[in-house]
């Protein structure tokens, strides 16, 4: 698990597996919240904090957690997952406070996840975005945020083309494929000159042997992307209960959905809009094309 390296993605990891061991257990051997609090002579509140990421359990009741659950051969795992998580310090701290409370841990899962994917109905995606273009886009979005909060929109800039350095350019970037409205692509944002820039640049990460572009043309009509913009974001292999998660953002809140069902929802209508969208292997040559008709 060399890749991740956020504290706050490896507590979610933990916290998520905790509770996926102990719900996973045999009907006639349910345990409840209530048991694993007996085992650890801890409380209830205690152990739901655990199964939410906001605490770690110490080292004893982490071996007591995992022999109730039957997982001892996985304990040397855990221990060093958790002692991982307690140690360390995120890469975007020095932000403060331009990272919205909800978008931490987006930032931990996505800057740690060996694979990153995604629909995007509007906009090019901010890791593909150029300093510009990307200004330009923050500046909209903040339009009605007063100016007294202190959230700078350079300081947001700045954070953004982090988030591009974290995830493209790690000594083991991740894999990332993202698919994109052609109206996105054709949305002029700031000028033609800036949009244009925007345009050359997606189409020569699309040519990196970890980035996949597709682009889902207009005359394709109705998709499965009309919801909106969603990314799906795996972790290590090593975790071998979490089957990663789906991050969505409104204006005000962003949601992670993790259940199984939720995910291949969001997967299966990811699918079908790649079958609608152009190749890969094609999509640099569109993308120009669109440069072109600007």
């Amino acid at each position: 698990m060399a890749a991740a390296q956020s504290p706050t993605a490896l507590k979610w990891w933990f916290a998520v597996e905790m509770r996926r061991m102990r719900e996973a257990q045999p009907e006639e051997r349910r345990i409840s919240r209530e048991d694993a609090a007996r085992a650890t002579k801890g409380s209830v509140q205690g152990i739901g904090h655990i199964e939410a990421g906001r605490s770690l359990p110490k080292p004893l009741e982490l071996d007591k957690l995992l022999e109730l659950y039957g997982q001892t051969e996985r304990a040397e795992f855990f221990q060093d997952l958790r002692d991982r998580a307690k140690r360390g310090k995120d890469w975007w701290i020095g932000f403060g406070p331009s990272v919205r409370s909800y978008f931490n841990l987006f930032l931990g899962l996505e800057s740690s996840s060996p694979q990153i994917e995604g629909w995007d109905a509007l906009l090019p995606p901010g890791l593909f975005q150029t300093p510009d273009y990307a200004e330009g886009v923050i500046r909209a979005g903040y339009a009605d945020v007063p100016a007294e909060t202190g959230t700078g929109i350079r300081q947001l800039v700045d954070l953004r083309m982090a988030r591009q350095r974290e995830v493209l350019e790690r000594d083991h970037p991740a894999k990332v494929w993202r698919v994109i409205d052609e109206a996105a692509l054709r949305r002029v944002v700031v000028s033609s000159e800036v949009t244009t820039a925007q345009l050359h640049h997606l189409a020569e990460l699309a040519e990196r042997p970890n980035v996949d572009v597709q682009v889902v043309p207009l005359d394709a009509g109705a998709h499965t992307g009309t919801e909106g913009t969603f990314t799906l974001l795996s972790a290590p292999p090593e975790l071998e209960n979490y089957p990663g998660c789906v991050y969505v953002e409104t204006l005000v809140k962003g949601y992670y959905y993790e259940e199984l069902e939720e995910i291949t929802r969001y997967r299966n209508a990811l699918t079908r809009l790649r079958v609608q969208a152009t190749k890969p292997e094609d999509s640099p040559a569109f993308i120009r094309q669109l440069a072109k008709d600007l």
